[in-house]
């Protein structure tokens, strides 16, 4: 009842009343009073007028499900919820969730993770307090080699979320990193169960910088937090419920084709290596070319001095980016 209060609140331009409450939730007015108090408990500020009712002032930055549910508005995305102060692995979670049954759309979100991870089993800083780390499962009925795409759907829905809360220019380095002025912000891991023709489930997890004021000296150079590149304070819960809006909308297009074509111009118009020198470190030969842009099928192309290549895998360098230069 808590996230509906909240959201009943947040709804009204002014003060909602205590028997409004009561006849919306068939409850007494002791149990709205009890409600409130736990909220306040949690850190929210009301003002509570006689015979006009009640009225929020504040919401603190947290990420628990009655402050994410009281924002959601999707349709599916999110709409299963399970949060956590601390975990070990917001993907671990997601998959055990997805072996029990829960539907696609589940998402997974942690305040702090112990043994967060990223690409290539390289570990992902999880401190408490000032990042997102949540995972969204998807049982998606698409042919399994096309779920690698799926990367950079989320890729393109994340950075269009965090321009649309934090108002920075947030850009794409292919295929799922999310840089602002040239340094990582985000992190996206991919992982499926599949049969040979039937995928399982998909888990995504997504890790965010955003309250960081600072970053250990090994990796200050190509890390940054969303509040170092744009100055701002952000409330997390919003960022999250507008990854989601941004999701469900970009899946549904990528749906109707299993590919990328009706998301290619908005994915290029982010990609930060497009018409840049780029190195791709392919382990048989590694080599440089411009990059132009995507194909449907989420390649890079490349132009190299003797022709055009098409990269689905391997590390990707870019003029400027993460120290090459």
């Amino acid at each position: 009842m808590k996230a509906e209060i909240l959201a009943m609140l947040r709804e009204s331009d002014g003060y909602v009343s205590g028997q409004e409450l009561c006849n919306k939730f068939g409850v007494s007015r002791t149990a709205i009073w009890k409600a409130i108090n736990q909220l306040k408990e949690m850190g929210y500020k009301f003002e509570a007028v006689s015979n006009k009712g009640y009225h929020l002032v504040s919401a603190p930055d947290v990420m628990n499900e009655a402050e994410i549910k009281s924002l959601l508005h999707t349709e599916w995305a999110g709409q299963e919820l399970f949060c956590f102060d601390e975990i070990d692995s917001t993907n671990t979670k997601a998959k055990e969730l997805a072996e029990q049954g829960y539907p696609s759309g589940t998402l997974v979100v942690a305040d702090r993770q112990i043994a967060g991870r990223g690409r290539r089993g390289r570990s992902w800083d999880s401190p408490a307090g000032i990042g997102i780390f949540m995972t969204l499962m998807l049982k998606p009925d698409i042919n399994p080699n096309n779920a690698s795409m799926l990367t950079l759907v989320t890729a393109l829905a994340t950075a269009q979320a965090i321009s649309d809360v934090t108002g920075a220019d947030a850009r794409i380095k292919w295929p799922n990193d999310i840089v602002i002025n040239g340094k990582k912000v985000c992190g996206i891991l991919t992982e499926m169960s599949a049969q040979f023709d039937y995928i399982n489930h998909i888990v995504i997890g997504i890790g965010i910088n955003v309250h960081n004021e600072s970053f250990p000296e090994e990796i200050r150079e190509t890390a940054s937090s969303l509040f170092l590149e744009s100055g701002r304070h952000i409330h997390r819960a919003d960022l999250i419920v507008r990854f989601l809006e941004r999701f469900e909308a970009n899946y549904a297009i990528f749906l109707q084709t299993e590919d990328l074509e009706g998301l290619m111009r908005d994915y290029n118009a982010l990609l930060v290596n497009i018409q840049k020198q780029v190195r791709i470190l392919d382990p048989k030969e590694p080599f440089e070319g411009k990059a132009i842009g995507i194909t449907k099928r989420g390649e890079l192309i490349v132009d190299t001095w003797e022709s055009r290549k098409l990269v689905s895998s391997g590390e990707v360098s870019v003029r400027g980016i993460y120290g090459y230069v």
